[in-house]
């Protein structure tokens, strides 16, 4: 979902250069959770946190912010990522809520 679209869901593939990835694995039960931050992003980062698991019914909030250059007329662009992401079904409302687990890689970027 994004903003500019009124966070209207939309399913599908998009080849960017400046995409983030979530790589999604299921361990032993648990669902492995690892945020690949943008290569092209500012800050770079050199120390992350490591993959979270989530055992089933839990469910996390992952926020990472960037600024990119290099568009056509020169202006920077701002990007603010949150991931919510729960293992297993959860009611409606979940993530609304504060979250039981939350991983914070905003940083300062000018």
């Amino acid at each position: 979902m994004a903003e500019a679209d009124g966070f209207e869901p939309r399913e599908g593939l998009r080849r960017v250069s400046y995409r983030s990835e979530v790589c999604l694995r299921l361990v032993d039960g648990q669902l492995r959770v690892e945020l690949l931050a943008s290569a092209w992003g500012r800050p770079r980062r050199h120390r992350r946190p490591p993959a979270v698991r989530l055992a089933h019914g839990e469910w996390l909030r992952w926020q990472i912010n960037y600024r990119f250059t290099g568009t056509s007329d020169g202006a920077w662009l701002y990007r603010l990522d949150t991931l919510n992401l729960a293992h297993g079904a959860v009611s409606a409302d979940t993530f609304l809520g504060e979250p039981p687990r939350f991983i914070d890689e905003r940083a300062l970027i000018w």
